[in-house]
């Protein structure tokens, strides 16, 4: 390695260490979070057209100066009470994601059921509003081995596993954590529709640092986050999906938005399950530029995407950022094929 690179490892590696070490701790996050919707909000479990929904989501971050961040999730989500009033419906779904992060292997792992009641409204049953409620419980390690103190170092030679900072530290922390959210689907006409939503996650606030000490500085932030998606056809193949994901969490801030082309290429008389290529570009104020793309077959949807860092970091990580791929099957319902809309906008 040279010795150019050599630095710019290094740099990166200190920029990302002070950053965790200034800041509370955060959720993971994806540039597809259409592909991670139970993540975003609890009251988008079972907002879709169809019988069951399944996802699964991949995300690599970091590789070219450091041991990369991977996440992975996968969540099914469905209906399963129809008919509670008129059109009323109850979903269930269960969320599981992965974290690795950094030279110290932190790892995240949390496992999330949430359930959502959908009301709908108005004559033509083309408005629904929705509440969701979500728990979860997660598992957070570190390995404590491979982290290094500047303690360990006695007259320039490294002894490892001398520091004084062990004794105050845990190498795995447990905790559960309570979510909720709202949203509104409606759809003005069949070539118009649009979803708001609103949710806060980690309302219990549960302690999560791996620091013995335990006071009220450590709880996990709650995670405010709202949302708008609209799906809008300019005629009758292609589509515009704009998208705004906008959250908070202690002291950082994200806010994400952006515009989907979508073009149907086969059949487009069930738009369920129409064949359709879509093209993606995104911001993330403060931190990367994003594109993304992918196909739709007969309910299967194919996402890939890529960040291009515009950061502090852009120096040290030579504008590399994340790279995503994404994989969602939705079972159609029979009743799409009588044309009848199930859920007014499915955006998320």
């Amino acid at each position: 390695m040279s010795r150019k690179n050599t630095f710019t490892r290094a740099a990166m590696v200190a920029a990302l260490a002070m950053s965790l070490h200034t800041a509370q701790a955060q959720d993971v996050h994806f540039t597809q979070f259409d592909a991670a919707p139970l993540l975003v909000n609890p009251a988008y479990t079972g907002a879709f057209n169809g019988q069951v929904r399944a996802a699964a989501i991949y995300r690599n971050q970091w590789r070219s100066v450091t041991i990369p961040f991977v996440t992975y999730g996968a969540s099914v989500d469905a209906p399963i009470i129809s008919d509670l009033t008129h059109d009323d419906y109850l979903a269930a779904g269960v969320q599981l994601y992965n974290d690795r992060a950094g030279d110290g292997n932190l790892s995240n792992f949390s496992g999330l059921v949430s359930v959502a009641y959908h009301k709908f409204l108005g004559a033509n049953v083309d408005k629904a509003l929705t509440l969701g409620l979500q728990g979860g419980y997660t598992q957070k390690s570190i390995d404590l081995s491979k982290l290094y103190f500047g303690d360990e170092y006695y007259n320039g030679v490294f002894q490892q596993g001398t520091s004084q900072e062990y004794p105050g530290l845990n190498n795995k922390v447990n905790y559960f954590t309570v979510n909720a959210g709202l949203s509104w689907a409606h759809s003005v006409s069949e070539k118009f529709g649009y979803t708001l939503g609103a949710a806060a996650m980690n309302l219990n606030q549960p302690q999560e640092s791996i620091q013995k000490k335990k006071n009220s500085e450590v709880g996990l932030g709650i995670r405010y986050a709202a949302q708008v998606g609209v799906i809008a056809y300019v005629s009758e193949r292609l589509s515009l999906r704009p998208a705004l994901l906008y959250q908070t969490q202690s002291t950082a801030t994200e806010l994400v938005a952006g515009n989907e082309f979508h073009l149907a290429v086969g059949d487009n008389e069930f738009r369920a399950v129409s064949t359709a290529v879509f093209l993606g570009g995104w911001v993330r104020s403060n931190d990367a530029m994003m594109i993304t793309g992918g196909l739709e077959w007969k309910g299967l949807r194919l996402g890939v995407s890529y960040d291009y860092n515009t950061s502090s970091l852009k120096s040290a990580s030579n504008g590399n950022g994340g790279f995503e791929i994404s994989l969602r099957y939705i079972a159609p319902s029979p009743l799409d094929f009588a044309r009848r809309l199930v859920y007014p906008c499915s955006r998320f």
